[in-house]
This record gives C-alpha cells, structure tokens and sequence, in this order.
C-alpha cells in the first residue's frame, strides 16, 4: 500500500576527480534539482547517494525542506556500476518495510556521471539491469540517466534505463542538466509522462551556450 501525494528522490552522484572542472556546476545544479522538486505538493523525501572508488550515503530518506544546501569534492575514480547497483538494491529493501504510512506512491532514482566505469568490483552492467528493471517493473520506479563524454544511450541502456529517461550532456551544461532533470521529474509527477523533450535535448549538449 502507497500514501499518495508522498514521492521519494534517489539521486546517485559521480564525484570522480574529472568531477572536480565542474564542481560549482554541479553543486548549484544539484541544489537547482531539488528547488524544482520543492514547488511540487505533497511529501518528498531524498536519498542521496555519491561515488568514486568507493560509495557514500550522504542521507537516506531526509524530508525534502531538511536539506542543506549541497556541497562535494571530487576525488578519485568512477565505481558507477557498483554505486548504482547497491543503491537500487539497499533503497529497495529499504522502502519495502517501511511503514504503510510512509510508503511512497512515486520513486525516481536520477543518475549522474561525466565518465564511463572504470572501478567496479561487485557488479556487472548484466546485474545492475536485472536490478534496475525489476524496480521498474515491479516496483514502479522512473530511472533517469544523465551521461556526459559517453554515449549515453548506449550506457543507459546497458543499465535498464529508457532512451525517454536519457540525455547524453557536454558538461559546460552540467547545471543546466541538472535543473532540466529537476524540472522534468517534477513535470512527470504533474502529468505521469517521465520523459526528456527534444528542445532540452537539444541544449544539453550545445557547448556554445
């Protein structure tokens, strides 16, 4: 049983060193992502997830007007099939007991990364899918994939997520991705379609602006 009006955010963040040219970018885009979800009624709560070489849970399930501003430094190397995976499969566990009262009617998990993986140890793009669609299927989530210097399709894809929850960025757009994200998640919780227009396509990967 879900509580409607009560929506949970999974953000799963790549803090790799190459993060590090796009540090304020991202902070102000991530922050901007979430002032989107803020002018959405009902209840949201954020999981925030961030990754190098290793995984760290910033907060689990925090009430969206609880959170500070954000802040990161980049370091390291890029665990993203490991932070995706035991994001899904730890959130999913989680949300499963909790109580009929704060069961969320609406999740969506938003990955971030401006590089392909090139650390995971425990999974493989084969079990990160099989994760990623049974939360789809069977538990209703929307995955969003927001790839930079990659094709993003092609690795969204590997992952379980839909070419319409994908958009391959240049990341001098990186806040404006982010924002765009914020805006579309809050537009599919408005009218049920989760997807990426043309036109935001489009300016997500025009250097020039």
């Amino acid at each position: 049983m879900t509580t409607p009006d009560r929506r949970h955010l999974i953000v799963v963040l790549d803090r790799s060193g190459s993060m590090n040219r796009v540090r304020e970018d991202t902070e102000g885009g991530l922050n901007a992502l979430l002032d989107e979800q803020r002018k959405t009624s009902g209840v949201t709560t954020v999981t925030l997830v961030q990754f190098d070489d290793e995984i760290e849970t910033v907060y689990t399930g925090r009430p969206l007007d609880e959170i500070p501003d954000f802040t990161f430094q980049p370091r390291g190397m890029t665990a993203l099939l490991d932070a995706v995976g035991t994001t899904v499969w730890q959130e999913g566990q989680r949300i499963a007991v909790l109580p009929p009262a704060e069961q969320p009617s609406e999740v969506t998990l938003v990955i971030l990364t401006d590089g392909k993986d090139n650390r995971s140890k425990r999974f493989d793009p084969g079990l990160v899918r099989y994760l990623v669609d049974g939360a789809r299927e069977h538990q209703g989530w929307t995955v969003v994939f927001l790839g930079a210097n990659q094709d993003a399709f092609e690795v969204g894809g590997s992952l379980g997520v839909p070419e319409a929850t994908t958009l391959g960025f240049d990341t001098s757009q990186t806040r404006a991705t982010l924002t765009t994200a914020g805006r579309m998640v809050s537009r599919g919780t408005r009218t049920g379609e989760f997807t990426f227009t043309g036109e935001e396509r489009n300016a997500a990967v025009d250097s020039a602006k």
